[in-house]
């Protein structure tokens, strides 16, 4: 993931994350993104400080609209829920 490789580097390239984000939310759906994926996206644009209110608010209704968090490690759940409280969503 290009994102959280940035992210863990501790950079921030704003043009390659609009890009991406872009790029997820111009997707039918996220379902062929793996729940760590997810956690590890949203976990990248909390950690870079680029936060984009389209991108979280796609994961956000593609995980609600699960039936349940089983396929969710605990790890993925607390990266995905440390995001979203860094950037206030």
């Amino acid at each position: 993931n290009i994102a959280w490789s940035y992210a863990t580097m501790g950079e921030s390239h704003p043009k390659l994350f609009k890009k991406i984000a872009i790029h997820i939310v111009g997707q039918q759906n996220v379902y062929s993104f793996k729940p760590q994926s997810l956690a590890n996206i949203t976990w990248a644009f909390a950690s870079a400080g680029l936060p984009n209110s389209q991108l979280f608010r796609k994961v956000a209704e593609h995980i609600v609209a699960l039936d349940n968090l089983g396929q969710f490690n605990p790890q993925a759940i607390s990266n995905t829920l440390w995001a979203y409280a860094t950037i206030g969503e």
